[in-house]
C-alpha cells in the first residue's frame, strides 16, 4: 500500500515496496530537514487540492472503486498536523485533524496509528469513515486492516447511501462483506434535528444484526420493534433484503385481521424473485374457523408488454358461520372456494397494443368474504379502503390502436357480478364492441370533418325486469317466477335487459366550421349523417312481448342532420378583470328518430339533462337511442375574470321542440327520457353558478328547474375549501322523484369530509353522508394517519353495506350495515402490513329497493 505525507518533500510510493519501507519514509518526511511544523503548515495551506490517490469529486464510480475490491494500484494520502515513528515498537503514529485517504474510502479522526507487525489502522476519537460506496461509520474507536474492510468498531453509528442508519456499541467486520452490529439499532428514519438523542419514529432493536453486503440481507435476531420508542412487535429471527436490492426472494411483512365468520386471521406471503423479469408471490392466510387459503401470483415482463397470473382457493373448515351470519342462500355456504385471474398487454408496435383480463370465480361474495387484494398495495390510509374490489369482475380480450388524430378500440367482454344482487344470466356477454374515431388532418369545404363507427353485438340468457310501481315491488310481480304475462307490463316494470341477442352497427360523419363576422359574432355550421343497421334474435320469456317484439328482426334508422349555433360574446375589460356575456343559441333540423322501443336499449338507459348538455347535438348517452326532430337550444351565459386568478360563471338556458316527434316523449323499454325535463315541448331550464375567489375556494352549484311553476327538480351545491391545515369539501343534493324509472320518492342528502392537519406529519379526517329524507347517517368514516419521509401508519373507522337478495321479489333487501377498523402500517425499507377487524353488522331497513330512501348519490 503506498503511502503520501503532506510533509516535503511529497512521497508516492508504489504499492511493491515494503511496508517497512513506507514506514521509514514516512519518518524520514516527518522529521526531516523542514521539521514538524513545516509538515503542518504544509498540510494546512495544501488542504482541498487534488493530492495522488484522491479522486476528484465524481470521478469515484468512474474509476470502478467499490467497497470490499479496492484498487491494488490505489496510493494513500495521509494528511495531520504531526506524524511520529516509533522505531522500537514499529508503529507510526499521526495525530491532530488527520485524514487518510485510500481507493474512494476516507478517514477522519483525532489520532491513527499503524502497527507494521499486525498490519492494522487504528484510528480514534472523533472516527468518521466515509466508504468508496456511500456508507459512512462513526465511532470512538476504528480498528481496520490495510483495506478498511475487516475489524471492529466500537460505539458505532453508520449511515448508509441510502439513509439507513445502524448503530452499535461494538461492531465486527470479517471476510470484507460481513458486518455484525452487538446489540444493534437499525432505522431508516432521519435523526431528530432539535434533539439527536431522542428515539427515532422507528428501529429494530435486536441482539445482533449481521449486515451480509455480498448476499445483499440484514438478519435480526432477537429482534423488537419500536415506534415513537414504544415496543410494538417481537420475533426472535426476522430478515430483510439490503435497502440497496430492489428485488430479492423472502417473506413480506405479514399482515392480520379478525371477522365473525373466519376467526382471526394472518397473512404471510413469501416473495420469490426468480429472474429480473419474473417473479412469483405465494401467500398463504391461516384462519382460525376456515383453515387455510392459499394466494399467489405470477408476474412477467417482456420487452413488448407483460402479463400476471394470480389464483386463490380454500377448502372451508366451517361453511355453516356464513349461512348463520348471512342466511341460507348466501353463496359462502360451500366447501371448495377460490379463483383465478390474469391480465395482461403486449405492444405490437407504437401505435398498437393487444390485451386481456381473465377471471374465473367460484362465487360471488368469496372477494368481499376473504379480503382478497393486490399482494402489494401502496400505502394510502385515507384513500382505500375495503378489499379494492368493485361489484363486478370484468374478462375480455382488447385491441387498441392510437393514431395522431384517430383511435381504435375492439373487446370482446364476459362480466361476473360480484354482489348478491346479480343474476349472472342477466348480464350481457358482449362480442364485441368495436369503436372507431377519425379527425381528417385536412379541411373539407373549410371546415373539419370527422367519422366515426361503433358496432356492438351481445347476448343476455334472461330478461332482466324492474318494478316501477309501489303495488309491483311490493307483490313482486315483476320477478322471473312470475308466470302471468299480464302483470309484467310498461306501468309496473321496466325491462332494462333484453333477452336473446342484438347486433347494431353506426357509422356517422360529421362536418363543422366556424365564422366570425366583423362584429365578432360567432356562427358554427354543422351537418352529420349517421345509418343505423341493427338485427335482433328476442327470447319469448314471460311478459317480454308487452316491450318488445320477440323473435327476429332487423332494422334500419337513417338520421341526417344540419344545424348552425350562433354566439355573440360581449367582453368588457375594466381594471379588476374581465367580464364576458355571451347568448348563445342552436337550432338543429332533422327528421323523426325511427324504430323507438324496437331496438333493445342497452347502452344509453342514463340521461341526465343539466348545463353539461344543454348544447349537446344528441343528449343520449349511447348509440341505441338518437334524437330526432327540429329543436332549438338557448342560453346565456356570464363569466367574469379576474386579474388574481379568481373567476365567476354563470349559465341559464332551456330547450325547445321546434317540430316532429320529441325522442324524450317517447318510452322505449326503459322509459329513458320520459322524466327528463326533455319529454315536454318546452325543456325544464337549466342553470348553473360556480365560484371560485382563488386557490382556496370553490363553488359550484347546477340546478333544473320546472319550465311551468319553476319547481327544483334537480340541485346540486358542491364546495370545497383547502387551507394551509385544512381541507373540507361537501356536497348536497335534492332530487325529485321519478317514477317512471322506478325512483318514487323525493330525495336529498349530504356528503360532507374534512382532513385536518394537526401538524405537517399528523392527520385527522372524516367524512359522513346524512340522508335528509329519513333523518339518518347512512355511512360514515373516521381517521387518523401519520406520514413522513420513512414511516406511514393510518386507523380507520369505516361503515359499509351488505346485502340480500329476494328472489320471489328479485329486489334487494334487509341491507345491514357493515362496521369495521383497519390499520395499515408502512416502514421505509422494511415493507407494508395491515391489520383489519370486522366489528359485525347491524340490521338495517334503508329501504334500498324501488323507494330508494337510501343514499341519494
Amino acid at each position: 500500500m503506498a503511502v503520501v505525507t503532506t510533509a516535503r518533500p511529497m512521497w508516492v510510493l508504489s504499492r511493491r515496496f515494503r511496508l517497512e519501507t513506507v514506514s521509514l519514509l514516512l519518518a524520514v518526511a516527518a522529521v526531516g530537514a523542514f521539521g514538524l511544523p513545516a509538515a503542518a503548515q504544509q498540510a494546512n495551506s495544501n488542504f482541498g487540492q487534488n493530492w495522488v490517490g484522491v479522486p476528484a469529486a465524481g470521478q469515484t464510480a468512474s474509476r470502478g472503486i467499490s467497497a470490499g475490491k479496492p484498487d491494488p494500484n490505489a496510493q494513500m494520502l495521509v494528511k495531520a498536523d504531526r506524524i511520529n515513528y516509533d522505531y522500537s515498537n514499529s508503529l507510526v503514529t499521526a495525530s491532530g485533524n488527520v485524514q487518510l485517504y485510500y481507493s474512494g474510502s476516507t478517514v477522519e479522526a483525532d489520532k491513527v496509528s499503524y502497527d507494521q507487525k499486525t498490519k492494522r489502522l487504528r484510528a480514534e476519537g472523533g472516527v468518521r469513515l466515509t466508504e468508496a460506496d456511500g456508507n459512512i461509520v462513526t465511532g470512538e474507536i476504528l480498528d481496520l486492516n490495510e483495506n478498511f474492510r475487516d475489524g471492529f468498531i466500537d460505539s458505532l453509528r453508520l449511515e448508509a447511501a441510502d439513509k439507513t442508519r445502524f448503530a452499535a456499541p461494538r461492531v465486527e467486520r470479517g471476510a470484507g462483506s460481513t458486518t455484525v452490529f452487538q446489540s444493534g439499532t437499525y432505522t431508516a428514519c432521519e435523526p431528530c434535528k432539535n434533539d439527536p438523542t431522542k428515539p427515532p419514529v422507528w428501529q429494530v432493536k435486536a441482539g445482533r444484526i449481521i449486515h451480509d453486503e455480498a448476499e445483499k440481507m440484514i438478519y435480526f435476531e432477537n429482534a423488537r420493534l419500536e415506534v415513537f420508542g414504544v415496543p410494538m412487535f417481537w420475533a426472535p429471527f426476522m430478515s430483510a433484503p439490503d435497502p440497496t436490492v430492489k428485488r430479492k426472494s423472502g417473506f413480506l411483512i405479514p399482515s392480520v385481521g379478525y371477522s365473525n365468520v373466519l376467526g382471526a386471521t394472518a397473512t404471510v406471503p413469501y416473495y420469490f424473485a426468480l429472474a429480473p423479469n419474473y417473479d412469483l408471490t405465494v401467500a398463504p392466510t391461516f384462519s382460525t374457523t376456515q383453515g387455510v387459503l392459499l394466494q399467489g401470483e405470477y408476474r412477467q415482463r417482456f420487452e413488448n408488454g407483460g402479463f400476471s397470473i394470480r389464483a386463490s382457493g380454500i377448502i372451508q373448515a366451517d361453511p355453516g358461520r356464513f349461512v348463520e351470519t348471512n342466511g341460507i342462500d348466501y353463496p359462502g355456504n360451500r366447501t371448495f372456494r377460490g379463483h383465478i385471474d390474469s391480465s395482461g398487454q403486449f405492444a405490437l408496435n407504437d401505435k398498437w397494443v393487444v390485451g386481456w383480463d381473465a377471471l374465473l370465480i367460484s362465487d360471488q361474495t368469496f372477494f368481499q368474504d376473504y379480503n382478497i387484494n393486490s399482494y402489494s398495495t401502496n400505502f394510502n390510509s385515507f384513500k382505500s379502503f375495503g378489499n379494492g374490489v368493485t361489484d363486478a369482475g370484468t374478462s375480455q380480450v382488447y385491441l387498441q390502436g392510437r393514431g395522431e388524430r384517430s383511435f381504435f378500440d375492439a373487446r370482446a367482454i364476459y362480466t361476473y357480478g360480484l354482489s348478491l344482487a346479480d343474476k349472472q344470466e342477466q348480464l350481457p356477454i358482449v362480442h364485441p364492441v368495436i369503436d372507431y374515431f377519425k379527425v381528417l388532418d385536412r379541411p373539407v369545404l373549410g371546415g373539419e370533418l370527422s367519422f366515426r363507427a361503433n358496432l356492438t353485438s351481445l347476448t343476455r340468457q334472461e330478461a332482466e325486469f324492474n318494478a316501477i310501481s309501489q303495488t309491483a315491488i311490493s307483490s313482486g310481480q315483476c320477478a322471473l317466477v312470475t308466470a302471468d304475462p299480464a302483470l309484467k307490463t310498461p306501468a309496473n316494470c321496466l325491462l332494462r335487459g333484453v333477452p336473446g341477442t342484438t347486433t347494431r352497427a353506426t357509422a356517422e360523419a360529421t362536418w363543422r366550421r366556424t365564422f366570425v363576422d366583423p362584429i365578432g359574432q360567432v356562427f358554427t355550421p354543422f351537418a352529420s349523417l349517421r345509418a343505423d343497421v341493427a338485427q335482433t334474435s328476442i327470447t319469448a320469456e314471460t311478459g317480454v312481448a308487452n316491450f318488445i317484439t320477440p323473435g327476429d328482426t332487423t332494422l334500419a334508422r337513417v338520421m341526417p342532420t344540419v344545424g348552425v349555433e350562433w354566439r355573440y360574446p360581449f367582453i368588457n375589460v375594466q381594471s379588476w378583470g374581465t367580464q364576458t356575456i355571451e347568448p348563445i343559441a342552436q337550432v338543429i333540423v332533422r327528421p323523426n328518430e325511427t324504430g323507438i322501443g324496437k331496438l333493445p336499449n342497452e347502452d344509453a338507459q342514463s340521461l341526465v339533462f343539466d348545463d353539461t348538455n344543454l348544447f349537446a347535438i344528441n343528449k343520449f348517452s349511447g348509440f341505441d337511442r338518437v334524437e330526432g326532430g327540429g329543436r332549438a337550444n338557448v342560453g346565456i351565459q356570464y363569466t367574469a375574470q379576474f386579474n388574481q386568478g379568481g373567476y365567476v360563471n354563470a349559465l341559464f338556458g332551456q330547450s325547445y321542440q321546434l317540430f316532429g316527434v320529441n325522442s324524450f316523449a317517447v318510452a322505449d323499454t326503459t322509459n329513458t327520457g320520459l322524466n327528463s325535463g326533455l319529454q315536454t315541448g318546452a325543456s325544464d331550464y337549466v342553470a348553473r353558478l360556480s365560484y371560485a375567489p382563488d386557490k382556496t375556494f370553490m363553488y359550484t352549484s347546477r340546478f333544473r328547474f320546472d319550465q311551468n311553476n319553476f319547481t327544483v327538480q334537480r340541485a346540486e351545491f358542491e364546495g370545497r375549501a383547502t387551507f394551509d391545515r385544512w381541507s373540507v369539501a361537501a356536497l348536497y343534493g335534492n332530487y325529485a322523484a321519478e317514477p317512471n324509472i322506478g325512483l318514487l320518492n323525493r330525495r336529498d342528502g349530504v356528503l360532507g369530509s374534512v382532513t385536518f392537519k394537526v401538524s405537517p406529519n399528523w392527520s385527522v379526517l372524516g367524512s359522513a353522508s346524512y340522508d335528509v329524507q329519513n333523518a339518518k347517517f347512512n355511512q360514515y368514516r373516521a381517521g387518523l394517519g401519520y406520514i413522513d419521509d420513512c414511516f406511514a401508519i393510518g386507523v380507520s373507522y369505516i361503515t359499509g353495506y351488505s346485502y340480500g337478495f329476494s328472489q320471489a321479489t328479485n329486489q334487494v333487501v334487509d341491507a345491514n350495515v357493515t362496521h369495521a377498523v383497519l390499520l395499515q402500517i408502512s416502514l421505509r425499507t422494511l415493507g407494508t402490513t395491515s391489520f383489519n377487524q370486522s366489528l359485525g353488522a347491524s340490521s338495517s331497513n334503508n329501504g334500498t329497493g324501488a323507494n330508494n330512501t337510501g343514499l341519494p348519490f
